[in-house]
């Protein structure tokens, strides 16, 4: 006979962070993610002693990959510090920006979890801090365009206005250039 095939508790954390990002903590329901992955409820108690053990995995997860993992991907690759902010930029908006907000939402009434937020936006903003000081010698100046590329990178998504004819992404290229010293085809 066949060893049964057991789901990884990362498949049961993957599926939890896409039910999160979809419709938030409520969404992560036990049931449901056993049907979207195909298995039966009792599999998830192989891994799990409860929900909230699962979701407590799911912020652990969302916290390695917002920080360390995006950290080391983005070192990893390489270039000036410039280039490193955009791919973390970019990275965190291809691979994590529907989970973070859906935390981010979560976190205004939860606060155990406002406080796991606020340890990854400082770990973000430290690493941000130390590429910007790499371009700007000035801490105050540092500091204030730290704080454009994040709020640049999470506001955006709830913002409704148009943009003069130009799309959303061109003017988050513009705004981009200028938080990082410089216009395009402008001297910087």
């Amino acid at each position: 006979m066949a060893a049964e095939t057991r789901t990884p508790p990362s498949a049961w954390i993957d599926a939890g962070l896409l039910a999160l990002a979809a419709g938030g903590p409520g969404a992560v329901r036990v049931e449901a993610l056993a049907k979207a992955l195909g298995v039966t409820k009792g599999s998830f108690y192989g891994h799990f002693p409860d929900r909230n053990a699962l979701l407590e995995e799911m912020l652990s997860a969302w916290e390695r990959r917002s920080t360390d993992l995006l950290f080391e991907t983005v070192d990893r690759e390489g270039g000036d510090a410039r280039a490193k902010i955009r791919r973390a930029g970019l990275l965190s908006s291809e691979r994590l920006l529907p989970i973070d907000l859906a935390i981010r939402d979560w976190a205004r009434r939860e606060p155990a979890v406002a406080e796991r937020l606020r340890r990854v936006d400082n770990q973000r903003m430290d690493y941000l801090r130390s590429l910007m000081r790499e371009i700007f010698a000035d801490e105050d100046e540092v500091e204030a365009r730290c704080l454009l590329a994040f709020s640049l990178l999470i506001g955006k998504h709830f913002m409704a206005a148009d943009h003069g004819g130009r799309s959303r992404d061109e003017v988050t290229e513009l705004a981009g250039s200028l938080i990082l010293g410089g216009m395009p085809g402008h001297d910087s």
